[in-house]
């Protein structure tokens, strides 16, 4: 049995709760001492993630998401989520032979992991050239109690970025490529396809936690993940013309229609682990990725961004829920993207200009504006503790500021809603 993580890790939970943080005691000196300026160098944030891909070594590669981290379970972890954005970004950058390093190294995953032959993924793997067989998780050396420690939520199998793994995959397919990107979509899409549930409105469960042989499966069912699900079953089925996939993504996209909330112009986040009982919390990302990844939901479900102005703006940004202490970067340039392709132009010049201001010295993105930005949740580990995302430069946030400067559409990867 591998080793478990120390009670407070430090690292990205997608799940239900998604996009939100757990955060170690060992990190807490690390973000209250003084913020460095933040700068605003003249390079795109194309030319940002493009540098990040010209500096690695040759060959497969994927990117750390927390690059300044220096110890603990967030150092040298490379998100299976923040690499496959960073992927469709680079698409969207026009900078197709640099994503299709990272789309090369989520396909060595997929057929190298050291446990699982099955065609599923990693939340995270060890940031770096992917050289070796099998393909290395992050970690670290924990010095009390002697030992190389995983993170849990690190070594499991998320269905949302799965998801997100599958549109990288067919964002970079295309004729020159052969066959393979989208072979390993597919890969993908047949393990995610077990998760299919019957419970309420149906749709698909949350995925594995844990480490193997015997992982934790997770049976709540999360608006965002689903939404995820439907965009890449929906690539899926016209890549391959395959009409399974086509009758998995309506499943998932009548799930989310499920969640909106008329009476709140608003999308739940999901449901409980009955599959049944709606978690209530606003989150941006499941406001907004739904107008942007399913066909009609746009004008369906337009007044979700006056509630999203109304109870989540601040600061010229958005925050990642109704507690309002800051911008959130990434779900700042989820809504900027949207408007973008609302033909709201203006509007969404304001918010990347918001983005801007969120320059790390290095030329990337800070997560959040504060030191600790709430998401309304709070950790498993510890429920009297609150989740938070820190003011650390995040791959994620450097790729959501790139689709939104290009107006690119992650889930269809064009620039038009689906």
């Amino acid at each position: 049995m591998l080793p478990e993580p120390i009670a407070y890790c430090f690292y990205r939970y997608r799940g239900l709760f998604c996009h939100t943080w757990i955060v170690a005691t060992f990190t807490i000196a690390m973000v209250a001492a003084p913020l460095p300026a933040s700068a605003t160098p003249n390079v795109s944030a194309c030319g940002y993630l493009a540098d990040l891909i010209d500096k690695a070594p040759l060959g497969p590669l994927f990117l750390p998401s927390y690059p300044t981290v220096e110890a603990g379970p967030l150092h040298g972890a490379a998100y299976l989520y923040d690499n496959a954005l960073a992927a469709i970004a680079l698409v969207g950058c026009g900078e197709r032979d640099k994503a299709y390093r990272i789309g090369a190294a989520i396909l060595w995953a997929i057929d190298n992991d050291r446990t699982w032959h099955d065609g599923r993924l990693r939340n995270a793997y060890a940031a770096g050239v992917v050289a070796n067989s099998p393909v290395k998780l992050p970690g670290w050396w924990d010095n009390a109690q002697n030992k190389w420690l995983e993170d849990r939520y690190q070594v499991g199998s998320d269905n949302g970025n799965m998801a997100w793994a599958m549109l990288a995959l067919l964002s970079i397919d295309d004729v020159n490529t052969g066959s393979r990107f989208r072979d390993g979509a597919t890969r993908l899409g047949a393990w995610v396809a077990q998760w299919a549930d019957t419970r309420g409105t149906g749709g698909f469960t949350g995925g594995t936690f844990g480490h193997e042989p015997t992982p934790d499966v997770r049976t709540w069912k999360s608006t965002e993940h689903n939404t995820d699900i439907a965009a890449a079953f929906g690539i899926l089925a016209i890549r391959t013309g395959d009409s399974r996939w086509r009758d998995m993504a309506t499943a998932a996209e009548h799930f989310v229609d499920t969640m909106w909330d008329s009476a709140c112009a608003c999308f739940a986040a999901g449901t409980a682990e009955d599959g049944v009982t709606r978690n209530p919390i606003l989150a941006l990302d499941a406001q907004v990725w739904p107008l942007t990844a399913l066909p009609g939901a746009a004008k369906k479900f337009a007044s979700v961004i006056t509630t999203a102005e109304q109870r989540m703006g601040v600061d010229g940004g958005f925050s990642y829920g109704e507690d309002r202490d800051g911008v959130w970067t990434e779900g700042t340039g989820q809504m900027a993207l949207l408007l973008e392709l609302l033909g709201r132009g203006e509007k969404a010049k304001s918010l990347i200009a918001v983005i801007e201001s969120q320059r790390s010295p290095d030329g990337g993105f800070y997560a959040a504006s504060v030191r600790g930005l709430p998401t309304g949740f709070m950790l498993d580990t510890d429920p009297a503790k609150p989740r938070l995302y820190f003011r650390l430069p995040h791959l994620g946030a450097a790729s959501w500021a790139a689709l939104a400067e290009r107006g690119f559409n992650p889930f269809t990867a064009t620039r038009r809603l689906p």
